[in-house]
């Protein structure tokens, strides 16, 4: 039995876990054990928008034994404090961990460069932990300051200083214009009291991004009310002040995000490291002092060939390394050649407040700078697909809510447009309204399915009839109830005519009638058996649609089966124009009409339960919470 041990689940331990798992899926001696000192996956890209209140708390987190719920990965809980690289082992206070394999994928902490004050008076970006703290303290600073009669204490505790101006510290300052419009509403404080700064030592922000996409931004949050300090000399930090050389920046709330480093953990290792704490690797991304030590993620320091810069630390570096690990670690144990870490970044993306943003993305030959709403739906495509590979369709789902379906105060870059929300019992009418036209509507044909099952009058007949007093005839009886051959006779044309049915597009109609030819027209142009078979379960489908609306349930898939049916009618050449009503009501009806006086408030959530406790729906992420 070899095991391997995944040290830390952030983004490159739980990408190299997922490649484990199905990587040694079949081999029965193989153990995978990742180990992290929380339950859970943060989202440290995302922390910002918990820090200035626009993402939900829980939002950021995804629960790492749900991520490998039914997958050969055992999610331990632990911290661990040192690591014996001649023995094998990690050491936590209580427990020893052996391995033969080991991935180390800590991560980073911030670093205050020995600055004095730096570490003891600022608040940090870099944990749930801290996204919580500091979206208090804003809130608490604006309720002391609300009631401060002192205007020197009053103008302090409305002054907040970001130190760092890099992608941390822009996304933050640009969610906090935004958070504080909101505080200023509800504490009845002018805008115009409130000071944001955004101080970097570097000569400008976002130093990583081309000058345009830079100028760009600095428009941006200029245009927002943010003081930019650039080329600033940090000498110090008091519990209420930013020293700049001489000159002082007074503020209550200080956050610093201008820079990180190796873990603790890491720092503490006997290995080589460069650049901050971070490991030497070979082209393996093994550390060039222990051929069975991986590492993934912000814990890498290795030159690609052809570069002078280590890879960044950046999310994408991650979701690369973690792959390849897996591979490499796969190869070992199988006896296979390994692969060589040849990394192409696709870009970065800045968000700056929820609609706006700036982003230099593409191919790694070939970027396009793009900002603004582009820029935006970049950042949130690429979040939606992360999400995907490491929690499937539940972690996707809930991101599409809390960033585009229940925001608040407009905080998104689709605006408030698909947030609106009215109470349900609105469309209660409606609901029965539309179940008894498609009960009426079934009830009066089923006699005529009953009494004779071989007159088929919801298909058009076949353009190839041989007898045009026949085809006549069962044009009539889909559009009318005349039973005078020689009236029908002159209508052979087509039901169109009778119903004055809307027009169709000539493509579609030839694909219908080329699927009616196949399935429904007999040779001598008469029906088939299948033909009558589809009517009768037509006619039961308005039927059971109609009794489902009225009554509540599945209201979701009746009325998206309203849709398709109105679609089906249509494509056929015989929907006269009250079927565009049928379309427009199952579109409003789609969104949880059933919850309202009807079944579905009942029947949804024990589905709810009973579906989650299927194994393969637990292990595919195939549900919401």
């Amino acid at each position: 039995m070899k095991k391997i041990v995944l040290l830390g689940g952030g983004y490159g331990g739980v990408v190299t876990g997922k490649h484990l798992a199905k990587k040694f899926k079949k081999d029965k001696d193989i153990q995978i054990q990742l180990i992290d000192r929380n339950p859970y996956h943060t989202l440290l890209t995302e922390l910002h928008e918990v820090a200035a209140n626009r993402a939900p708390e829980d939002s950021v987190k995804i629960e790492l034994k749900k991520m490998f719920e039914g997958r050969k990965v055992d999610v331990v809980l632990d911290n661990i404090e040192t690591i014996d690289f001649g023995a094998k082992q990690l050491r936590s206070s209580e427990t020893v961990y052996d391995y033969d394999y080991l991935v180390i994928g800590t991560g980073c902490k911030p670093t205050f460069f020995g600055i004095p004050g730096a570490e003891q008076n600022s608040l940090t970006l870099w944990s749930y932990e801290d996204a919580i703290r500091l979206k208090a303290q804003i809130r608490q600073k604006f309720g002391e300051a609300a009631k401060e009669t002192d205007p020197e204490i009053r103008r302090k505790k409305l002054s907040f200083v970001v130190v760092g101006a890099g992608f941390t510290g822009v996304e933050l300052i640009g969610e906090m214009t935004e958070f504080r419009d909101e505080l200023c509403k509800e504490f009845y404080i002018k805008r115009e009291e409130v000071r944001l700064v955004v101080a970097d030592m570097a000569p400008k922000i976002l130093p990583i991004l081309p000058d345009k996409l830079i100028a760009k931004a600095a428009r941006y949050l200029e245009k927002k009310g943010v003081e930019i300090i650039t080329s600033a000399k940090i000498t110090g930090v008091t519990k209420d002040s930013v020293l700049l050389g001489e000159k002082e920046l007074e503020a209550d709330t200080i956050v610093w995000t201008a820079g990180v480093e190796g873990s603790d953990l890491v720092g503490s290792l006997d290995v080589q490291q460069q650049g901050r704490k971070r490991i030497v690797t070979n082209d393996k991304l093994q550390s060039i002092d222990h051929e069975d030590v991986y590492v993934v993620g912000d814990n890498i320091f290795y030159i690609p060939e052809g570069e002078t810069r280590p890879v960044p630390q950046m999310v994408e570096n991650a979701e690369q390394a973690g792959p390849l690990i897996a591979h490499n670690i796969y190869a070992d144990v199988h006896g296979k050649p390994k692969k060589s870490y040849k990394p192409g970044f696709h870009g970065t993306m800045v968000s700056i407040g929820s609609r706006y943003g700036v982003a230099n993305v593409g191919l790694p030959n070939k970027m396009f700078q793009v900002s603004g709403f582009f820029a935006m739906f970049c950042k949130h495509l690429i979040n939606l697909y992360y999400l995907f590979t490491v929690a499937g369709f539940n972690k996707v789902w809930t991101y599409m809510m809390h960033e585009f379906f229940h925001v608040n105060n407009r905080r998104s870059f689709v605006g408030g447009h698909f947030s609106k929300r009215s109470p349900n019992f609105w469309l209660l009418p409606l609901r029965v309204f539309v179940g008894y036209k498609w009960l009426a509507e079934g009830l009066d044909k089923l006699p005529k399915i009953w009494k004779d099952p071989n007159n088929i009058f919801l298909i058009p007949p076949s353009p190839h009839a041989s007898d045009a007093v026949t085809a006549a005839s069962q044009a009539s009886e889909a559009v009318s109830t005349t039973v005078d051959a020689q009236t029908a006779a002159s209508a052979v044309t087509s039901a169109k005519e009778a119903v004055e049915a809307m027009p169709v597009p000539h493509f579609i109609t030839n694909m219908v009638n080329g699927f009616m030819d196949i399935f429904f027209y007999n040779a001598d142009g008469g029906y088939t058996s299948l033909a009558t078979v589809f009517q009768f379960c037509m006619v039961i489908a308005e039927i059971c649609i109609g009794v489902l609306l009225i009554v509540g349930l599945f209201t979701a898939i009746s009325s998206i089966a309203t849709v398709g049916l109105g679609i089906m009618i249509w494509s056929s050449s015989m929907a006269s124009t009250e079927m565009l009503w049928y379309l427009a009501a199952g579109i409003a009806l789609i969104g949880g009409s059933g919850s309202m006086f009807g079944l579905d408030y009942y029947v949804l959530p024990w589905l709810k339960k009973q579906w989650r406790r299927i194994p393969i729906v637990r292990k595919w992420y195939l549900y919401t919470e």
